[in-house]
C-alpha cells in the first residue's frame, strides 16, 4: 500500500518515526505539578469501591481515559491504530483516530482507520484538520470520515502554529467558525474541537461551544511540541531555527483545562497535552475535565503490542484509583468536587 506514498502518507510516516526517536517535548511544563491533592488519611471506603466509570455521549466508558488522536494513514499507522483499539476495547476507554484526510485523498489508505472489527464498543472519534474546510472541505468529507471509521463523534482538529511552520502547510483559518458552525448542525454526531498540543483558551472555547460544538479538547502545552516535530523534517537551517523558536509556546494544560471549565461548566472538557500518569489524570478531573487524553505513552506502546498498551492502561487506571482512595474520592462526580491545592 505504501510503495509508492504521497507526500501526504510520506508526513505521517514522518511525523511517526520522529515522534518515537527525537526529542519532541514542549520545553514548558503542564502545569500540573503546582497543584496537589490533600491526603486523606482516613477514607471511609474501600479502596475497592472506588468507581471510575461515566458515560459520555451515550457510550458507557470504564475509565475517563481517551488514547489521544495520532496517525492514520499509513500501513505501520494501521498497526498501531489496530493495536490501541484492541486495547481500547479490553479496557472500556475512549480512543481517537488520527486525521483522516489521507484516507479521504487516497482511499485504499482507509484501511488503517478501520478498527470497529477489534472495538465494536469503544467511544470512537473520527478526525479531519478543521482547516481543510477553507481548502475543499465540506460537511460531505466530515461526515465520510465519521463513516469510514464508524465513529461515535468527530474532532476537527486545531493547528494553526504548525500549519505556518510546515512548507506545505495551509494556512487560511479565515472565515473558519462559520464553517465549524454549519458541520456541527448537519452531522448526526457530536463535534469535538480539539487543539494539537497548544491550547485553548476560554475566549475560543466559547466562541466554538457558540458555533455548537459539543466538547472541547483543550490538547494544552507540556507534552508533544509539533514545533519541534516539524524541525525535525527541516532541511533548511533558517526554517528549522523558526520551528525552534517555538518550543516554549502554548497554553499549560493545566491553565487551559481550568479556564475552559470556568468559563463553560456544563460542557464536557477534555484534558491532554502532557498527561503521563493517572495523577495527572486525576488532577485535570479535579480540575474540570471530563476525560483525561493521552498519546506518547501509548504509541510508544502500541509499537510493541496490544498487550503492552493494555497494560499501559491498567497502569494509568490504576494510578488514577489509588490517588482518588488517597485523597477521599470514591467516584469521579466526588474527584470533580475535590478542591486541588497550588503550591
Amino acid at each position: 500500500m505504501d510503495s509508492n506514498p504521497s507526500p501526504l502518507t510520506h508526513r505521517k510516516a514522518d511525523h511517526i518515526r520522529i515522534n518515537l526517536e527525537e526529542d519532541v517535548a514542549s520545553s514548558r511544563t503542564t502545569g500540573l505539578e503546582r497543584y496537589y491533592f490533600l491526603n486523606e488519611a482516613l477514607p471511609d471506603f474501600n479502596l475497592a469501591e472506588v468507581d471510575t466509570s461515566l458515560t459520555l455521549f451515550g457510550k458507557p466508558l470504564r475509565a475517563p481515559l481517551l488514547i489521544s488522536s495520532m496517525t492514520g494513514g499509513t500501513a505501520h499507522a494501521g498497526q498501531i491504530n489496530l493495536r490501541l483499539a484492541e486495547a481500547a476495547q479490553e479496557k472500556g476507554i475512549a480512543l481517537g483516530l488520527g486525521s483522516q484526510r489521507a484516507a479521504l485523498e487516497h482511499p485504499e489508505q482507509q484501511v488503517t482507520f478501520q478498527v470497529r472489527s477489534v472495538a465494536p464498543d469503544i467511544l470512537l472519534f473520527a478526525n479531519l484538520g478543521a482547516v481543510q474546510l477553507n481548502y475543499g472541505y465540506g460537511v460531505d468529507h466530515c461526515l465520510r470520515a465519521v463513516e469510514m471509521a464508524q465513529a461515535d463523534a468527530l474532532f476537527l482538529h486545531l493547528n494553526p502554529l504548525q500549519e505556518a511552520l510546515q512548507p506545505e502547510g495551509d494556512t487560511n483559518f479565515s472565515g473558519l467558525l462559520n464553517k465549524i458552525e454549519a458541520v456541527c448542525k448537519a452531522l448526526p454526531v457530536p463535534v469535538i474541537a480539539k487543539e494539537v498540543g497548544w491550547g485553548i483558551s476560554a475566549e475560543t472555547a466559547r466562541r466554538l461551544v457558540s458555533a455548537g460544538v459539543a466538547a472541547i479538547d483543550v490538547a494544552g502545552a507540556g507534552g508533544t511540541s509539533w514545533s519541534q516535530v516539524e524541525m525535525y523534517r527541516m532541511n533548511d537551517p533558517s526554517l528549522a531555527r523558526i520551528a525552534a523558536a517555538f518550543r516554549h509556546w502554548g497554553i499549560p494544560t493545566a491553565e487551559a483545562v481550568r479556564q475552559v471549565h470556568q468559563a463553560l461548566p456544563g460542557i464536557p472538557v477534555f484534558a491532554s497535552g502532557g498527561l503521563r500518569n493517572g495523577l495527572d489524570v486525576a488532577k485535570c478531573l479535579a480540575l474540570g475535565a471530563t476525560l483525561g487524553g493521552m498519546a506518547g505513552p501509548f504509541l510508544k506502546a502500541a509499537v510493541v503490542s496490544a498487550e503492552e498498551v493494555a497494560a499501559t492502561i491498567d497502569e494509568v487506571v490504576n494510578t488514577l484509583r489509588i490517588a482518588m482512595f488517597a485523597c477521599g474520592a470514591k467516584n469521579l462526580t466526588a474527584l470533580r468536587l475535590t478542591p486541588l491545592q497550588e503550591v
